[in-house]
């Protein structure tokens, strides 16, 4: 999950700490306020200031100003960032974070007394600051920092050559069930897993095929000193929570990093992998959710991700469990050509869906859903979590958005708070005549066959001979759509069914229908 709005990720230093930033000045903003942004500043979550005393990284800026110039860094686990292109703005500063890749543009809004910033990471971001910056003094930034779960080596480790890991089929279908990050965050805790567990049992998912409980960044605490890694204490018995869940006739997920630290800078495997591999399989745990991360910043070809991505793969072989491997790569460098080779089951077709605009991250795998050629059984494109239930999207896009990683045989992860999820939400993600189309054991993915401008025509055969067939209407307004059998090479079906309404429709030469906006309709056309 490489992250951009609402957090903050790891870069290379690009340039010298302390460089003086010339401010403009417009009339609205005095020369006093600069002034006030002197001193240190302790970066926590808006929503969960304490969340940095119980196992969050630090993230702080050490500045200072004479009313006239800024200069300072923002800090973060270790690494420091010169802050670069500082302007005075009628709602706060615009400032860069310098490096390679890029930072986003962060802003920061002052209180009238000068005891507080709010935060924004992200250009022009609207609404509530996700993050509160304090002021402390710098004893107490020292004694956070001091205090703070840091990486053992931030820099490039020998590469093994590549070669075929050991692979074992642990996927034949794709992978059903929940992850903490959409609605948890770093926020994460034994509690709100084990709540989570419960409500894929009792709401019925879990019979539906809902079985992995994906505990996502935000979980990891301390290395000891012979470099086991150990939960913060948010996660006081791991262990315990593992078999929790497994009583419950669910499977766990963990997360981590090839890096040194993960996205939002918790302690990586970088150098660890056959420890942390043994740490897993001692818990328990079924899958592994690994994000490249801060691994881009030491790491830069293709041969060099799938050396660090082999790294585990190995490990996870050889720790003594059956331990899915979920490849979380962005998309990067073909990899649905050599995840297999690795050790990995699924892999990241693109960036995170949770990001920005929801409707673009859905209507972005239409066009970025991975090379079915290489996907099947253990070998699954991963178009990442669901969105569904999470505000940003109607209805009809919930079920186009299911509608296509159910044809992508994509693996089905939800990522909304399962406690408040509505009947309407529950039927949706619940239908199993729907499910039955993505988890088909023949794994073949689906493929666009026919399109005219905004419209599409997807098919995917199954294992009982029948195909699915999907319209998509991507456009912006109603259209009617057609699909003639004969156009899309299948013969006219003796059976039509209507998959979302549950219903048989009339079988013919051709079906004719009209789709909303940023709608779709699922068919099963029998021969």
């Amino acid at each position: 999950m490489r992250r951009t709005l609402g957090t903050i990720g790891i870069v290379v230093v690009g340039a010298a700490v302390g460089t003086i930033i010339p401010l403009a000045m417009p009339p609205a903003a005095p020369p006093q306020k600069l002034v006030k942004l002197n001193g240190s500043w302790l970066i926590v979550p808006r929503r969960t200031p304490e969340s940095i005393a119980i196992g969050g990284i630090p993230r702080s800026f050490v500045l200072s100003s004479d009313g006239r110039t800024v200069k300072g860094e923002f800090r973060f686990n270790g690494w420091v960032y010169p802050i670069a292109n500082m302007v005075s703005r009628s709602d706060g500063f615009a400032f860069d974070l310098t490096g390679n890749p890029p930072f986003v543009k962060t802003r920061a809004k002052l209180s009238a007394d000068g005891r507080f910033l709010d935060v924004w990471i992200g250009d022009d971001v609207v609404g509530v600051a996700p993050f509160l910056a304090r002021r402390v003094t710098p004893a107490e930034l020292a004694a956070v920092e001091r205090d703070a779960p840091r990486p053992d080596n931030m820099t490039k480790l020998p590469l093994p050559p590549l070669h075929a890991v050991s692979f074992k089929n642990l996927a034949p279908t794709p992978p059903m069930g929940w992850n903490s990050w959409n609605v948890f965050r770093e926020t994460v805790d034994d509690k709100a897993v084990r709540a989570m567990a419960d409500r894929l049992v009792s709401t019925g998912l879990r019979d539906a095929g809902y079985r992995y409980v994906t505990i996502d960044d935000g979980w990891q605490g301390k290395r000891d000193a012979a470099g086991v890694l150990h939960p913060n204490a948010k996660f006081p018995d791991m262990k315990g929570l593992v078999d929790y869940i497994h009583a419950r006739g669910l499977k766990v997920g963990i997360y981590s990093s090839p890096g040194p630290v993960t996205c939002t800078g918790y302690i990586g495997s970088h150098g660890h992998e056959k420890q942390d591999a043994k740490t897993f399989a001692a818990w328990g745990v079924d899958l592994l959710k690994y994000d490249w991360c801060s691994a881009s910043n030491i790491y830069g070809t293709k041969i060099e991700m799938q050396a660090q991505y082999q790294k585990m793969g190995d490990a996870l072989a050889e720790a003594g469990r059956a331990i899915v491997y979920s490849l979380c790569q962005y998309g990067l460098y073909d990899v649905g050509s050599w995840g297999n080779r690795v050790g990995g089951h699924l892999w990241r077709t693109s960036g995170d869906s949770i990001e920005g605009d929801l409707w673009y991250a859905v209507d972005l795998r239409f066009d970025y859903d991975g090379n079915a050629a290489h996907a099947g059984p253990s070998a699954w494109n991963d178009a990442d979590m669901m969105l569904i239930g999470i505000d940003g999207l109607t209805p009809e896009e919930y079920r186009t958005h299911y509608t296509l990683w159910t044809m992508a045989a994509s693996p089905i992860i939800l990522g909304n708070d399962l406690r408040t999820m509505t009947p309407a939400i529950k039927a949706l993600v619940a239908n199993r005549e729907v499910i039955a189309v993505d988890q088909d054991p023949l794994g073949v993915q689906g493929r666009r066959v026919s399109q005219t401008g905004k419209t599409e025509i997807w098919t995917k055969r199954l294992a009982d001979g029948s195909t699915a067939v999907a319209l998509f209407n991507r456009g912006d307004a109603a259209a009617t759509m057609t699909v003639r059998w004969q156009d899309v090479g299948l013969p006219q079906p003796k059976r039509v069914r209507d998959l979302w309404r549950g219903a048989d429709l009339p079988t013919g030469a051709a079906y004719s229908t009209d789709i909303p906006r940023h709608g779709a309709i699922l068919l099963r056309a029998y021969r």
